[in-house]
């Protein structure tokens, strides 16, 4: 009798064993040492039926505490139309297949070109591809672009404002790439002018990263950077999570030629941990160069509009060695959620969204200030929907009287420092409740 799960009859596995010279699998295994091998039956559960499953599952669930969440940076709680899970649970998008027959994935490819379509317009440039793992592999694969596309240059700048993660990720990259990878300071939240400049006359420089909003929230003003940058034959690259490019400044707007970061603050729910979806976007200029899929538009021989895989073989993804980059994929089921909620909420709905979260943001910041518990690090800096609060209480002591509460207060940066960030999920109620948490709070005051 077959097994669902592994169905290879007994004609298969001879057949296979013949293959190897083998008369069985023990002898197939036979190198296993002997100290290693299970001697006991599995210590597995007796079968239960599915309504015993659910509610073993369910009891499992019931252990996990809903907290409102003020934590983000990079991750941010947002909320998720119904419509959207309803169109990924499709069996014909749930299912589908790397699309690289064009005339059996229509639907795969049109959801794609719509994806690539409404990421060039958030970010202000020419192409968008496929879509990335996540924000940090994306914008590790930028600064592999900016290599690539100089030739003779194996210097990257990255500001210490990016993001702890998308850092270290770059940097793991660019170690196993030859890749020299130099870190531009901070100066009162903000990327170093000065030592940018500094570091880009000493030359040799292919690339620039850069944030916005960064690390600690800030909108930064990169005025001049891009021309600065272009100055010493760079390229620039600019990271930010991509709902806030529905209202501020976008990297084609500042100059950059390569914009990469995380779409999970699209709607996607953070889900502990993923799946989430990296976006990346160039120049015209660069298009050949950028890593994963990318679909175009035609019409075939009836004249109708149809979409193929374009610009790159399939080919050109198998040479390794002499491939800018070995990812040939992409994260389709989370680009077509994306499709799905920028279409839902459109230029409008996007706005609005951070026009609460802008709200709320600077509405807790002013009255958490206001208990004399806490203030604002970057004073007089613009932010978005976060910001780093210097603490009178110890950030652990905060931490666990919000959870003790109900609210997961935000994100460790020191003792006496936290990250908040507020989207549309959290109620003036909330922000209230909040504010009520830390002044109840004592403790003794930092020398900050």
């Amino acid at each position: 009798m077959l097994h669902r799960y592994l169905p290879h009859t007994t004609e298969d596995i001879t057949a296979m064993l013949d293959k190897c010279g083998m008369k069985s699998l023990d002898e197939l295994y036979s190198d296993v040492p002997e100290q290693l091998l299970l001697k006991r039956d599995y210590d597995l559960p007796d079968e239960m039926s599915e309504k015993e499953v659910r509610d073993f599952f369910r009891s499992l669930a019931d252990n996990n505490r809903r907290l409102t969440c003020f934590a983000g940076a990079g991750y941010y709680d947002h909320y998720t139309p119904a419509v959207v899970k309803s169109v990924l649970a499709r069996s014909e998008f749930l299912t589908a297949y790397t699309p690289y027959q064009p005339e059996i994935s229509q639907g795969t490819l049109q959801y794609i070109f719509e994806y690539q379509s409404m990421m060039a317009s958030l970010t202000g440039l020419d192409v968008s591809n496929a879509s990335m793992y996540d924000g940090a592999t994306a914008t590790a694969e930028a600064m592999l672009m900016t290599v690539a596309a100089s030739r003779n240059r194996n210097r990257v700048l990255i500001s210490d404002t990016v993001l702890p993660q998308v850092k270290a990720v770059v940097d793991t990259y660019a170690r196993y790439h030859g890749v020299r990878l130099d870190l531009i300071p901070e100066c009162y939240g903000a990327t170093s002018r000065e030592h940018l400049d500094a570091m880009l006359a000493e030359g040799d420089v292919a690339g620039v990263i850069v944030a916005s909003p960064n690390r600690f929230g800030i909108l930064e003003d990169f005025s001049g950077v891009a021309d600065a940058v272009h100055s010493a034959k760079a390229l620039l690259v600019m990271n930010s999570p991509a709902s806030a490019l529905g209202v501020i400044k976008s990297p084609g707007e500042w100059g950059a030629d390569i914009a990469a970061g995380d779409a999970q603050s699209l709607g996607m729910p953070l889900d502990f941990g993923g799946p989430y979806l990296g976006y990346l976007c160039a120049t015209k200029a660069l298009m050949r160069k950028m890593p994963g899929r990318i679909v175009g538009a035609t019409v075939d021989d009836r004249g109708q509009r149809v979409f193929v895989l374009t610009l790159q073989a399939r080919e050109q993804h198998i040479r390794r060695e002499k491939a800018t980059s070995n990812i040939c994929s992409n994260q389709g089921l989370m680009a077509l959620f994306v499709s799905v909620y920028l279409s839902l909420l459109g230029t409008g709905g996007l706005k609005e969204v951070n026009r609460i979260g802008y709200a709320g943001a600077h509405y807790l910041a002013e009255r958490l200030a206001s208990t004399g518990r806490m203030r604002l690090t970057y004073p007089g800096t613009s932010f978005l929907n976060e910001f780093v609060m210097t603490t009178v209480d110890k950030v652990d002591d905060i931490i666990a009287a919000g959870v003790a509460e109900g609210i997961l207060p935000g994100v460790k940066l020191g003792d006496h420092e936290i990250l908040i960030a507020v989207t549309e999920m959290q109620s003036r109620a909330d922000l209230d409740r909040y504010v009520e948490i830390v002044s109840s709070l004592s403790g003794e005051t930092t020398d900050n």
